[in-house]
């Protein structure tokens, strides 16, 4: 009997918990929304790194390299409103890394702002990729792409014809009525584009799928050329693509030992570059998550505490007339787990609509789709967490009933 006792006071306590619920409605409700929007962040921003790093490995897959050499940070320049490409004298570098044992391929890429607009008037700007050759790095969904040879580079001199083609994506292509054949201007500068005049000679996604951008692709002299950065011959990185019978880890360290100013790194650590240079932001999420997570815990605690101390009367005299302290301690408990079910149920139910809706706008801002990724046990563990904050706050509300005094509170 000793041990079945407690368990016949569970029904009891379950219902008085509820009645609780129903009769403190407000602040029920406020509990409640609190624990949601709580779960919603934590939800929300786990999915987002999810998300984060599905998008990021996908496009460094979908680029189909082996192997990224840069020179320091990929950042943006105050200076021009582009990139700070660092990595200078590219083409002559990527021609003798292509000379490397295990190395099909090592192609310069550059990525600089520019002016961009069909009829020389009203321009918009744009981010334009360059690449070193025929533009082999690139797919090509219509035209016929890049014709001949880089005859603008001349051998460093930059003092060839330049070929004035370029490759648009098709986001482009919509917004400006493009087709193959047309002319559009292009430059670093309004004036340098207004005396650019570029011919469309393909269509690709290519870059535009990498950088989440509506891009232009040319050679990357060119580039160079009309953002007035041809006398350092700089690029943003190359880009290494090994034979199929490669050691990648042999051919890395041959490029490491041989390049020590650069770094050379796999897809893999390429990606954990970015994100480390991306610290502030990953720290920044990290303690919105714990504050979210104190947030909820706090309201939800306080809110309960009030609900005691507005009943101190009543649960003094509960307790003068023979009810237990655990029995009360337990009526309490079961009201912070309700609240913590509820919210966490209201939370689980709002989480996908929520990743919908911020998807949708990342799409619109980044070019990117589902950056937020929600997977079911995200989803769980924050029902988990949401049920602990719940169990956490009728926890402090108990220790302060259990200090209450019957006498002194009647």
């Amino acid at each position: 009997m000793s041990i079945i006792g407690p368990f016949r006071r569970i029904p009891a306590i379950a219902g008085l918990a509820v009645a609780q619920l129903r009769y403190h409605r407000f602040r029920t409700l406020l509990a409640v929304v609190g624990i949601v929007l709580a779960m919603l962040t934590m939800t929300l921003l786990a999915g987002t790194g999810l998300g984060v790093l599905e998008t990021g490995e996908s496009q460094f897959e979908s680029a189909d390299r082996d192997l990224w050499v840069t020179s320091g940070p990929v950042a943006l320049s105050a200076a021009t409103g582009g990139f700070e490409n660092t990595l200078y004298d590219a083409h002559v570098v990527s021609d003798e890394m292509n000379e490397i044992d295990g190395v099909r391929t090592a192609v310069p890429l550059g990525f600089q702002t520019v002016y961009i607009s069909e009829d020389g008037e009203e321009f918009d700007t744009i981010v334009a990729t360059g690449t070193t050759g025929t533009g082999s790095a690139v797919s090509i969904s219509e035209g016929d792409g890049f014709s001949g040879g880089d005859t603008h580079y001349a051998g460093g001199e930059y003092d060839g014809p330049m070929t004035h083609e370029v490759l648009i994506d098709p986001q482009l292509a919509d917004r400006y009525d493009l087709s193959v054949g047309d002319t559009v201007y292009m430059g670093g500068t309004t004036r340098s584009a207004e005396q650019n005049e570029f011919t469309v000679v393909g269509i690709s996604g290519t870059f535009s799928q990498f950088l989440g951008t509506p891009t232009a692709t040319l050679r990357l002299s060119e580039l160079q050329t009309i953002t007035g950065s041809s006398g350092v011959d700089s690029a943003t990185f190359i880009t290494i693509t090994l034979e199929d019978d490669a050691d990648p880890e042999a051919v890395q360290a041959e490029l490491q030992a041989a390049y020590p100013e650069y770094e050379v790194r796999t897809n893999a650590e390429q990606l954990n570059a970015v994100l480390q240079h991306q610290s502030l932001v990953l720290a920044g999420a990290v303690t919105l998550v714990v504050l979210a997570f104190i947030a909820g815990l706090a309201l939800t605690a306080n809110l309960l505490a009030m609900v005691v101390y507005q009943q101190r009367e009543a649960l003094a005299a509960i307790n003068a007339i023979g009810v237990s302290r655990a029995t009360i301690i337990g009526l309490l408990a079961g009201h912070g787990l309700a609240i913590g079910i509820l919210g966490g149920a209201i939370g689980a139910a709002l989480t996908p609509p929520a990743a919908r809706a911020l998807n949708f706008v990342a799409a619109e801002i980044t070019g990117f789709e589902g950056l937020v990724v929600v997977q079911t046990d995200v989803i769980l563990a924050g029902v988990a967490i949401a049920i602990a904050m719940g169990t956490l706050s009728a926890s402090v509300a108990a220790w302060r009933v259990s200090r209450l005094s019957a006498m002194e509170s009647l």
